[in-house]
């Protein structure tokens, strides 16, 4: 009896089928009223008593088995006649006339790496949980600026002093402690802040920071890095200006307009008619943060600046509405296929 069950056991793994109507044949032929599996269970009747728990067992898992593989086979032709006399050709290849395409700020992204690595610089990224000295303390954020708020930064309830990045700056931090100069780097990523989203403002974003460390680095670097970038990115026409700002991580500090792509520097409300749009802030590195790095001030000068991914896909494009980056929708995506 024990062989019988698995010679029909392994009859049924074997059993292959061509269309529905061969389906139904083996189903005829196995659990049927007059079928192989029910003329076992007859013979289960003279069975010595002693197996008769034994052969039970493996009558209803040839039984189970057997209910399984038919209806696998069964599922590979439903609503297969219906979809023939609808016209379709199941065995016909699959033609993809949809080709797939890359998300505007991983274009952008990597064209900025590009520009970039022209000129030497390389790439490193970091954790996007960090700690408060990477993030502010190394920085030179003091311990009561602003941006440590609640209303700016994303912290673990447990741990006040463990948060999501506010920036790629901690990247940098990480790389002056771990690595010596000179350093020309680039910190692409992603970062969070506690902001209301809107068309100009998110909770996620994302970075491109750079750093260049060396001695005798000067601000006529800084400036015709960035000129060189602008220019790539934009166009060898693009102008761009500095202008006078603050951060606590760089000193002197600035900020960076473009001639506004759409006017050309004649005036328009996508520049609010002033001929310039700001895309980066940017800085000699202060040497308090040198110092907190362990590298020497009095030796190395350096620069830094950073960009949101955001702005510049914004400008290159001329989206108006931050929100779609994050939405994915597909007739928004479709219109960057056979983007670089």
């Amino acid at each position: 009896m024990n062989d019988k069950i698995q010679h029909l056991l392994d009859e049924i793994r074997k059993a292959s089928a061509l269309n529905a109507d061969e389906v139904e044949q083996i189903r005829l032929k196995f659990l049927s009223k007059k079928g192989l599996i029910s003329v076992l269970f007859d013979e289960f009747k003279t069975v010595p008593a002693e197996k008769k728990r034994e052969v039970g067992l493996l009558l209803n898992d040839l039984k189970s088995k057997a209910q399984e593989r038919i209806d696998e086979l069964k599922a590979r032709f439903d609503g297969v006649e219906e979809k023939a006399a609808a016209g379709l050709d199941l065995t016909r290849p699959v033609v993809n006339s949809q080709p797939g395409t890359r998300h505007p700020l991983s274009v952008v992204r990597n064209q900025i790496i590009d520009i970039f690595a022209r000129i030497g610089f390389t790439v490193a990224e970091g954790p996007e949980i960090e700690d408060d000295w990477h993030n502010f303390g190394a920085l030179n954020f003091a311990a009561d600026h602003p941006a440590r708020d609640m209303q700016d930064t994303f912290f673990i309830s447990t741990n006040p002093e463990i948060l999501l990045r506010t920036h790629t700056s901690s990247v940098q931090i990480r790389t002056m402690e771990e690595s010596s100069p000179p350093l020309r780097m680039i910190f692409p990523g992603r970062v969070f802040r506690n902001e209301a989203i809107s068309a100009r403002a998110h909770c996620i974003f994302h970075q491109v920071e750079g750093l260049y460390i060396a001695r005798n680095v000067s601000f006529a670097d800084l400036k015709q890095t960035l000129l060189y970038f602008a220019k790539e990115m934009f166009g060898e026409q693009t102008q761009i200006r500095l202008r006078p700002s603050y951060f606590p991580f760089t000193e002197p500090s600035g900020e960076m307009d473009v001639s506004c792509l759409i006017c050309g520097g004649k005036g328009c409300n996508i520049c609010k008619y002033s001929g310039w749009v700001e895309i980066l802030g940017c800085g000699m590195v202060n040497p308090a943060v040198l110092e907190n790095c362990g590298i020497d001030p009095d030796e190395y000068t350096g620069f830094a600046f950073g960009m949101g991914i955001e702005r510049i896909t914004m400008l290159k494009y001329q989206i108006k509405d931050l929100r779609l980056f994050f939405e994915n929708d597909v007739r928004f995506l479709k219109q960057f296929t056979g983007a670089l």
